[in-house]
């Protein structure tokens, strides 16, 4: 019950605070853009972190050690405030352009948009269900076992490919193109990350050297 109980509280303010990262910068809430992408990023996290808790609290904790103060490796520290910027700055950058009508998307590429977010969080959601060690934080705990069934034998990180996913999408869903010029640091962010991750992987995790022979691309099929 405790852990519902943070579960919930932790929910309600990222929807609160993803909203006012979309809705103060608008200065409306006649955004239906944003009411729809906060509808998709609320159900495609609470929903199966409510199923976690009910089944599989353990990854739910997991999950829940988040943030640059938990990571242990400078590297990630750095990887985890990169993604919370680029994060916020998609948000405000895409609301502000909304508002002001720096550009113009047409309503079926919003649509798109969403549906890309739909898709991306969903394979997030979809990876932390496959494998219990998907944690928020970089770490390899002493009983872990390599997963490599399921994307994990399309890409070697498929939560950061589902999460590349979402973001592509998110400025398009917010009635935005300049967004999307966030992505090329969330980039760096994101090569930063994995890479540091797969050195630590290497050299702790059983199996995983010959697993990066079978599997040839981290983050992207056929481009790297």
């Amino acid at each position: 019950m405790k852990l519902i109980v943070q579960l919930v509280i932790s929910s309600v303010f990222g929807i609160v605070f993803v909203g006012a990262l979309l809705f103060g910068p608008a200065g409306t809430f006649d955004y239906w853009q944003a009411w729809v992408f906060l509808a998709i990023f609320s159900a495609l996290t609470t929903v199966p972190n409510l199923y976690l808790a009910r089944r599989r609290p353990e990854v739910l904790r997991r999950r829940m050690r988040a943030g640059p103060t938990a990571e242990r490796r400078p590297a990630q520290r750095f990887a985890s405030i990169g993604y919370l910027s680029v994060f916020v700055l998609v948000a405000v950058i895409s609301a502000l352009d909304h508002r002001l009508g720096w550009s113009t998307v047409p309503t079926a590429v919003v649509l798109l948009g969403q549906v890309l977010v739909a898709v991306g969080l969903g394979i997030a959601m979809s990876v932390i269900l496959l494998n219990r060690y998907a944690a928020a934080t970089v770490t390899i705990e002493s009983d872990q076992q390599l997963v490599s069934t399921g994307w994990y034998a399309v890409v070697r990180h498929p939560m950061y490919f589902g999460v590349l996913i979402m973001f592509v999408g998110s400025p398009l869903a917010l009635d935005s193109l300049w967004g999307l010029a966030v992505l090329v640091p969330g980039l760096v962010v994101f090569a930063v990350r994995i890479l540091d991750e797969e050195k630590l992987l290497r050299e702790e995790l059983s199996g995983y050297r010959e697993y990066t022979e079978k599997v040839r691309y981290r983050l992207l099929p056929y481009v790297w």
